[in-house]
């Protein structure tokens, strides 16, 4: 019961103030009111030049208007400063609230504006890797591929990306161009295997497979060269060497490839080498012994 009544006794307070201000300013503008029609009637009477008069009346009117405005915001003033700040708590919970959103409209124009990628392109952001399948304002949904970064196969599961982790991570696009691109992958040895025979193996697979359309890359590498101002690298396949380990040898395979056959260009010449030849250790000793 007392609670109900401090409740009636604030609303009436209220209602009180609000009454009270309002009472101010009807006092406000009736005497401004009176002042302005006071003052016009002894301008028209007494001012006799017709440009003066004009100009006098213009200037009385503008200055009471000013008056009007100033008593307003005196009489009005605390609740104007209060309604201000719940307008800011407002716009600052809704900045609060909605700040996921805003940033994924801004990534979304981040990477339009950049162009860094189109709907086809395999992209990785992250610990995300797969082919782009569509676009939104605050999405980008990618077809996995994987596992792991040296695989090429679909996986079947569908990745919705928001679009705020462009604004803080690299894109990786592993697509250069919509026909032709290039792909590497690795073949380790142990350094008392045959890696020098596997080196030639390779090198002979890779040209057999890659040799009908190599021209063609080479036309379309030079031509996307030109149109950047960029000096395009050699567009034959490579087989070069590094030694991660004193141990290992690997073998580092780098083919031209059409669009969307990097995977299967990889196990065709995986399939066909390691078919037609055993580079283990033991076969090179049994190899050696033969010949002797």
């Amino acid at each position: 019961m007392f609670d109900q009544l401090t409740l009636l006794a604030e609303n009436f307070t209220l209602s009180d103030s609000v009454t009270g201000l309002l009472v101010n300013t009807g006092f406000l503008l009736a005497a401004i009111i009176i002042l302005r029609t006071l003052t016009a009637r002894f301008i028209r009477h007494k001012v006799k030049a017709p440009e003066l008069k004009g100009r006098l009346l213009a200037n009385t009117r503008n200055g009471f208007l000013l008056l009007i405005l100033l008593g307003l915001a005196i009489i009005w003033g605390d609740q104007l400063r209060t309604l201000a700040l719940s307008i800011l708590a407002i716009a600052v919970a809704f900045v609060v609230a909605t700040k996921e959103l805003i940033s994924c409209i801004t990534g979304s124009l981040l990477k339009g504006g950049s162009g860094s990628f189109n709907i086809g392109d395999r992209i990785q952001i992250k610990d995300f890797r797969g082919d782009v399948i569509d676009q939104s304002l605050l999405t980008t949904t990618i077809l996995e591929v994987g596992p792991g970064s040296g695989v090429h196969q679909r996986t079947g599961h569908v990745i919705v990306i928001p679009n705020a982790v462009f604004l803080s991570e690299p894109v990786v696009n592993e697509t250069f161009s919509e026909r032709y691109d290039f792909h590497v992958f690795t073949v380790p040895f142990m350094r008392e295997d045959n890696w020098r025979a596997a080196q030639e193996a390779f090198l002979a697979a890779a040209n057999r497979h890659c040799q009908p359309y190599l021209e063609s890359v080479r036309r379309h590498m030079n031509k996307i060269g030109e149109r950047r101002g960029l000096e395009m690298p050699s567009v034959d396949p490579r087989v070069t060497i590094q030694v991660p380990a004193a141990e290992e040898i690997h073998l580092v395979i780098r083919i031209p490839t059409k669009a969307g056959q990097r995977s299967y260009l990889e196990q065709l010449i995986l399939s066909e080498v390691f078919t037609n030849n055993d580079f283990s250790s033991k076969s090179s000793e049994q190899k050696t012994v033969r010949e002797k």
